[in-house]
């Protein structure tokens, strides 16, 4: 008899156990049927490639012919306006302008000479000492000399500003950003020595394929990430669109330039663009670099539409179910519903774009439950 107490007390306790067992058990997140809601009028933004470089970099390139024989920077040094870059051998530009100088005197001694024998022919003209043929004939002499020496001068002008440009003289702050030529190589006048970029205002280039160049315009903001400063955002805007496509690769060269580039963003770093349709001229300007991407406000304003099963009436207040965090919890958000349709809703407020929504089976979930999101199994049916 106390064999048979003691197996019923045993398989009492088994069966205790294996009760609380299934209570511990947390239950799995059940499916429902959710979507990412866009605002009306707006596309999602469309990220492209790009790269930074500075608004203006021009070539730094003498203005004769020569030979170099020094060059001062190089790759990646940075230069101030003044400042000189590179030397051609002088030797010639010297003697040339040595020589001008020298027929620039011998102008100026035959100008004088012809004055003094002009002042003489006039005196004695007017005692009748000379015949006015003669007096004409001094009189060319000396307008001739002064045509001479006006020539000389500008020739020896010439000869000292050839002089002055064996030296390469950076005519912009920035930064050497390519090597064209080396010491000892001849070049000809107008061919690039360096590369200068210059200092000041930054770009971000993107070539903008047909299908995103619509919601492309100039005075339209951006945000731009940068693959070397993880976790930043710059705020930019379109500063000029190409009008026609590249031939071989059939894009449309857009710049865009970074508001508040800040001493972290180099020249050559490869970005993100992304730029959303409908965004106004005005949306980033006050935006800092180094911004977070979380910091853009919400579209409260906004007009979102439907569908008619996503709405959930509590009371006198209608809402909907919004799927938030990482672990998909459920929450329920107040919205202002200013249509109702056939088989849509649209709402004036309360959502941010790219938020998902509940679109079946509202009134059988519960703030704060966690889901499991699956996309709807007919999309079409559940169209705005």
């Amino acid at each position: 008899m106390r064999r048979v107490t003691g197996a019923v007390a045993l398989a009492g306790l088994v069966l205790l156990g294996a009760c609380h067992q299934r209570e511990a058990a947390a239950p799995a997140p059940r499916p429902v049927v959710t979507a990412a809601v866009h605002a009306d009028n707006t596309s999602p933004a469309a990220t492209l490639p790009g790269e930074v470089q500075a608004r203006y970099a021009t070539p730094l390139s003498f203005r004769i012919n020569g030979k170099i024989i020094e060059r001062r920077v190089r790759l990646g040094d940075t230069v101030k306006l003044g400042e000189v870059v590179a030397r051609l051998d002088p030797a010639d530009a010297q003697k040339n302008a040595a020589s001008t100088q020298a027929q620039l005197d011998a102008a100026q001694h035959s100008l004088v000479y012809a004055k003094q024998q002009l002042d003489r022919d006039q005196a004695q003209a007017r005692e009748n000492l000379i015949s006015t043929a003669q007096l004409e004939q001094t009189t060319n002499a000396y307008a001739s000399a002064a045509a001479q020496r006006d020539q000389a001068a500008q020739q020896a002008a010439l000869a000292k500003n050839q002089l002055q440009y064996t030296d390469l003289i950076a005519d912009h702050n920035g930064v050497i950003t390519a090597e064209q030529a080396q010491t000892g190589q001849n070049v000809s006048s107008g061919q690039a020595v360096y590369n200068l970029a210059w200092s000041g205002d930054v770009d971000v280039v993107v070539d903008v394929p047909e299908s995103a160049l619509a919601g492309l315009a100039v005075g339209q903001s951006a945000r731009v990430t940068l693959s070397a400063l993880p976790g930043r955002t710059f705020a930019a805007r379109v500063r000029e669109l190409s009008p026609a496509a590249d031939l071989q690769s059939r894009t449309w060269r857009a710049n865009l330039t970074l508001l508040n580039p800040g001493p972290d963003v180099r020249l050559g770093m490869t970005a993100d663009v992304a730029i959303a349709a409908g965004n106004s001229a005005d949306n980033g300007a006050g935006n800092s670099a180094g911004s977070n991407p979380n910091d853009n406000p919400a579209q409260t304003t906004a007009s979102f539409t439907l569908p008619a099963t996503a709405l959930f009436h509590e009371g006198n207040t209608t809402a909907v179910w919004v799927v938030t965090g990482s672990d998909n919890t459920l929450a329920l958000r107040p919205v202002t519903v200013t249509r109702y349709d056939e088989r849509t809703i649209t709402i004036a407020g309360g959502l941010k774009d790219g938020e998902r929504v509940v679109l079946q089976g509202v009134h059988t979930v519960t703030a704060g439950e966690k889901i499991h999101p699956i996309a709807p199994l007919h999309p079409e049916d559940f169209g705005s």
